[in-house]
């Protein structure tokens, strides 16, 4: 499959009249505007942004038809995902939407999947603190110029051992500017925090395994 050569299946058009809400979102992985079709879509993107090994997204990659009981039916996967790992095709729908007849169709998808030797998965919704987390992280994901070295600051006090995130960035000589570039290092893997619960001034943040063998070589 030729991947560069992909156009999604349908146009992203917005209209007045609609009940859905479709956009482009960036992804610095990528580094271009992906389209998506609902919230939760949107909401997708900004989470494989955020996961470590995506090296490439497809919206509305391809559209299957096939029959069930004598009746033609399509359906259109929402993602491909191409990652370091593998393929994995995606569809996006909140668990109290999903009907019987798009059961149907994301079965018809899994099995597609199956046989071309990708993972599928329907996302149908989040652990609360899972959005809200890579929500904040994500405003200090684009580039961020370091004129003050605030980050090499960050690094070495991160380096001591694991600190809270409010302990971190008061060690830095500017801790405003040490939060914004906190959460940039948080972002790109540079440090790391345990995102299984709610993250906050209290959630101790650790330098990167990688990070930490480069100081202690310095």
């Amino acid at each position: 499959m030729n991947f560069e050569r992909s156009v999604p299946v349908r146009r992203f058009t917005w209209r007045t009249d609609q009940f859905h809400r479709p956009g482009l979102e960036y992804l610095v992985t990528t580094d271009r505007h992906h389209g998506f079709e609902s919230h939760e879509e949107e909401r997708l993107l900004l989470i494989c942004d955020f996961v470590a090994g995506l090296e490439e997204v497809l919206c509305q990659p391809f559209r299957l038809h096939f029959f069930s009981e004598s009746k033609a039916i399509r359906h259109t996967p929402d993602f491909l995902l191409i990652t370091d790992s593998g393929l994995f095709l995606i569809d996006v729908r909140p668990a109290d939407r999903i009907k019987p007849e798009d059961a149907l169709k994301f079965a018809a998808a899994a099995e597609v999947a199956l046989s071309a030797g990708w993972q599928y998965s329907v996302v149908a919704g989040w652990r609360r603190h899972v959005w809200t987390n890579v929500d904040a992280l994500s405003a200090e994901r684009r580039p961020l110029p370091d004129v003050l070295g605030t980050q090499g600051q960050l690094r070495n006090a991160a380096a001591q051992g694991p600190l809270p995130f409010v302990e971190l960035v008061e060690r830095c000589q500017f801790p405003a500017i040490g939060r914004a570039h906190a959460i940039h290092l948080l972002w790109h893997r540079h440090l790391g925090v345990d995102l299984s619960g709610p993250f906050g001034d209290a959630s101790l943040v650790r330098l990167a395994p990688q990070q930490h063998h480069r100081e202690l070589y310095r």
